[in-house]
């Protein structure tokens, strides 16, 4: 068996964003199923990132907001698996 894409989501826990990290995480669960696995780091500042491996795919200062769950599944996609398929997601 592949080992598993490792996602750490990193959120402001002063800022409420513990539900947004949560519900990504969520989302990523639904699509990738057992080929993720994800930690949710709460952090403070008003971060708010998400990681595959050490490469960021989301930072919410840089990127200026937030990803929608969509293109969120997408970066993480092309950077894993680039020839999978994500259904209705990619249409």
């Amino acid at each position: 068996m592949a080992e598993k894409a490792r996602v750490r989501i990193e959120f402001c826990m002063l800022c409420g964003w513990h539900l947004r990290a949560g519900w990504m995480a969520q989302e990523l669960f639904n699509t990738f199923g057992e080929d993720i696995q994800i930690n949710l780091v709460p952090v403070s500042g008003g971060a708010f990132r998400i990681y595959v491996e050490e490469d960021c795919l989301f930072d919410r200062k840089a990127d200026a907001g937030f990803p929608s769950v969509k293109a969120l599944k997408q970066k993480l996609r092309d950077r894993v698996w680039p020839d999978r398929e994500l259904g209705h997601i990619d249409r």
